[in-house]
């Protein structure tokens, strides 16, 4: 299959995880639990993710599959759906819109497709290889920003609970423009619109990061972990416009605060 004809099936998800998500969000009646990383998990979470797991089966039953709630099924293929049910739980407990639905594509160690769908926010982000990245029906590209100093960076959680800021945080906010800390899938959204121009997530897993991936390379950015790997398995994510790229992963990788 062409990488674009993956979307269909990633929207036909997201139409009904939205569906699940809204009928719990801003409820009393929503069920929160503690996993053993520390993590919130809702009923909202499985349920999204059970559905998900039962429309590949029925619609690609050769689909393996990786889920933050259920772990990995094996496929008859190399290739298989990466599901985050609710990216920004913390978030969708608290009655925060900023949460979404993030599903991607891979295919032997390669991710082809993803989607990341907001329905509190009425956002839906596409992309698949290729083809271009796409919020609803606008093309995405990336911002023309080319120096630091007049960069807006995002950043995710930077508490102690998620492991504090990764080391040279403060040099790169020392360097840049702005910053905003919007967090989850977001920043990454908007860093594909080129409404900012770098965002760093320091802990991450391959569910976090995959969709988010293509859709910021095929709107001309980059995604890479804080080392520059790029990978979805590297545990963190630093996506840019492209031209700071570099920059970003220099001025954070210095050992000692106070380095030119």
């Amino acid at each position: 299959m062409r990488p674009s004809d993956w979307l269909p099936l990633l929207g036909d998800i997201a139409d009904r995880a939205d569906e699940i998500a809204l009928a719990f969000f801003g409820t009393r009646r929503l069920r929160v639990e503690q996993k053993p990383d520390a993590s919130p998990v809702t009923e909202a979470d499985r349920a999204i993710e059970t559905m998900a797991r039962e429309l590949v089966r029925k619609r690609q039953p050769a689909l393996g599959m990786l889920g933050e709630e259920q772990g990995a099924v094996a496929g008859a293929t190399g290739t298989r759906l990466i599901i985050d049910p609710i990216d920004g739980t913390r978030n969708f407990v608290r009655g925060i819109p900023v949460f979404a639905t993030l599903l991607a594509i891979e295919t032997d160690g390669e991710v082809v497709a993803g989607l990341a769908s907001a329905p509190a926010l009425r956002a839906r982000w596409r992309a698949a290889r290729g083809a271009g990245a796409f919020r609803d029906a606008r093309r995405l590209r990336v911002s023309e920003v080319r120096a630091l100093d007049e960069a807006l960076l995002f950043h995710g959680n930077l508490g102690l609970k998620e492991g504090g800021p990764p080391p040279g945080f403060a040099r790169l906010v020392g360097r840049v423009g702005h910053t905003r800390g919007f967090g989850d899938f977001y920043q990454h959204m908007l860093v594909a619109e080129g409404a900012g121009d770098g965002a760093i997530d320091p802990v991450m897993h391959p569910w976090d990061v995959a969709a988010l991936q293509v859709i910021v390379e095929e709107a001309g950015g980059r995604a890479t972990g804080l080392g520059g790997e790029r990978s979805i398995y590297t545990g963190s994510l630093v996506t840019s416009n492209g031209a700071l790229h570099e920059a970003m992963l220099d001025t954070l990788s210095r050992a000692t605060e106070g380095v030119a």
